[in-house]
């Protein structure tokens, strides 16, 4: 469809306009019985009346052929004419019609524009003076009062010049306005219907579901995915609250973001997030729920814990066969000697030694798998944190190997935890350091240990000056049976996170390759973890 003229309804307008006045001036002057006697041409009034009557007609045919602002364009002069006429008819200067002229400018500047104000009200002004002119000079057989003079003749001329004129200014800055305005109107109610059209396509085809809801909770618009997860017929369902479709939700008033559980029955798992719709004044009217079906991705996570699971299983089974393999291998290769015999008493003595110690190697590793699988039960009491620490780190100390200085820097701390299980993490993080900066022949280093509290939490940092650890190894550090060294089983970090998770706590590290690294041991101060620890 093609776009409408603008000028086109104000064309209908203005042809409805003139057949009303028309109208009411033929009713009034037949009501009335005016014109006999007031008029120097009574009859030549209605015959005017007539044409215009027929004009309107024509007008009123020609309306969907012709070109709009042309045909406005012959209208108006047509009308000045017509005014002009029946001014001639009903006395000229003392015309009781001369205020058409002015109306007619009004409607040229309403019409067509600013500029078509100005064109009639010049158009007026010269007809309208002209005809002034032959009336008092009486080239034209219209009578006037002898009362009236020639300042009388040029003074109405002038004033109904200067009123034309102010008139078609006026008119025309009020047009000029009205369509600035109605352009910005159109434009805007455009981009309004453009961006409506795009909310909704947008709305339509999102893989969400889409509710609105009143501030009640009753669903107000669904969109098609919301009918799909939902099952609702947005057509036909009525007056359904929130909360009968998610049950889940128990107060839409108790603020909350994001929410998960179930519907129809546990059949599906939905998350969703909600938010409130306010008004300026920040008083509710209604809620915007954003929801989804998670029910494959929950299946799907579920099956690839299982699979974690078991892939963690098997590397944890392979790791414990290796550490056990080694020990077996050598038992068994000390035995088979002792068997064969042919051994002196002093190789049969190293023989046994080595069975020994290959047994207490085994009996090791059992130890430190079940301590790792099967950990002793916390038994907190309050504890005296930095007295433990620096006991323990006087004990160690004595066995540091050659080159390497220990750094306390320990703020009185208190907390509750198992001490013991406490003590066991920082045996095996001021060990590690110690291997650490002896490794690879070192000449020692300094292991400074900080403890403070902060933010209802305790910080121990153990940082070494030793080689560091690798990049490609950091992932693993905590790995059961991961280790770098020649003897160990790799359990020990392991233990010591598993401790300090029990403890709600945690343990993370930061490490330079040949400048050192740091283990930072977080524990609450309670017993129980606070948030973002």
């Amino acid at each position: 469809m093609g776009k409408t003229d603008p000028h086109m309804s104000k064309i209908k307008a203005l042809i409805a306009f003139r057949a009303f006045f028309v109208t009411v001036l033929l009713g009034s002057f037949a009501f009335f019985s005016i014109g006999n006697g007031a008029f120097p041409y009574p009859k030549a009034v209605f015959n005017l009346i007539e044409v215009l009557y027929g004009l309107t007609i024509i007008y009123a045919l020609l309306l969907q052929r012709a070109k709009p602002k042309p045909f406005a364009y012959v209208q108006v002069v047509l009308d000045v004419f017509a005014a002009l006429a029946l001014i001639y008819f009903t006395g000229g200067i003392e015309s009781w019609f001369s205020f058409l002229l002015i109306l007619i400018v009004i409607a040229s500047g309403t019409v067509i524009d600013k500029r078509a104000a100005f064109v009639t009200a010049s158009l007026s002004s010269i007809l309208y003076g002209a005809m002034l002119d032959l009336q008092y000079w009486r080239m034209i057989p219209v009578p006037y009062g002898l009362v009236l003079y020639e300042k009388d003749f040029l003074y109405n001329i002038f004033s109904n010049i200067v009123a034309l004129y102010v008139c078609a200014y006026l008119t025309g800055q009020l047009s000029s306005s009205l369509e600035r305005t109605s352009l910005t109107l159109e434009k805007r109610l455009t981009d309004f219907r453009k961006l409506s059209v795009f909310n909704k396509e947008v709305a339509e085809n999102m893989p969400s579901g889409l509710m609105t809801t009143d501030a009640e909770g009753r669903i107000l618009s669904l969109n098609r995915a919301g009918e799909a997860i939902t099952g609702l017929d947005r057509a036909v369902e009525e007056d359904i609250r929130i909360q009968s479709i998610f049950p889940f939700i128990k107060d839409l008033n108790k603020p909350f973001e994001r929410a998960e559980g179930e519907m129809s029955g546990g059949k599906k798992t939905i998350g969703l997030t909600i938010s409130a719709m306010k008004t300026a004044q920040g008083e509710p009217t209604g809620y915007i729920c954003i929801f989804s079906d998670l029910t494959e991705i929950k299946k799907m996570q579920q099956e690839m814990q299982l699979r974690q699971k078991w892939a963690a299983i098997g590397e944890l089974s392979a790791n414990i066969a290796h550490e056990i393999r080694n020990p077996l291998a050598s038992l068994r290769g000390a035995v088979e000697m002792l068997h064969r015999g042919g051994t002196s008493s002093e190789q049969q003595e190293s023989l046994m030694l080595m069975v020994l110690s290959e047994a207490d190697r085994l009996n090791r590793i059992i130890t430190d798998f079940l301590m790792y699988s099967r950990p002793a039960k916390n038994e907190p009491e309050p504890v005296e944190l930095d007295v433990l620490l620096k006991s323990t780190l006087e004990i160690l100390g004595k066995s540091a190997p050659a080159g390497v200085v220990i750094r306390p820097d320990i703020e009185t701390l208190r907390v509750t935890a198992d001490p013991g299980r406490l003590q066991q993490v920082f045996y095996n993080l001021v060990l590690n350091a110690f291997e650490a900066m002896s490794a690879n022949g070192s000449a020692g280093g300094v292991l400074t240990v900080s403890g403070k509290k902060e933010n209802g939490v305790v910080r121990i940092k153990f940082a070494d000056t030793g080689q560091g650890i690798d990049p490609k190894d950091t992932e693993k550090v905590f790995f059961p049976f991961f280790t770098t060294k020649d003897a160990g089983t790799g359990l020990g970090l392991s233990i010591a996170l598993r401790i300090m998770e029990d403890h709600g706590g945690n343990i993370r590290f930061r490490s330079e390759p040949g400048r050192g690294t740091e283990f930072t041991v977080t524990l609450p101060v309670s017993g129980k973890a606070p948030a973002n620890v």
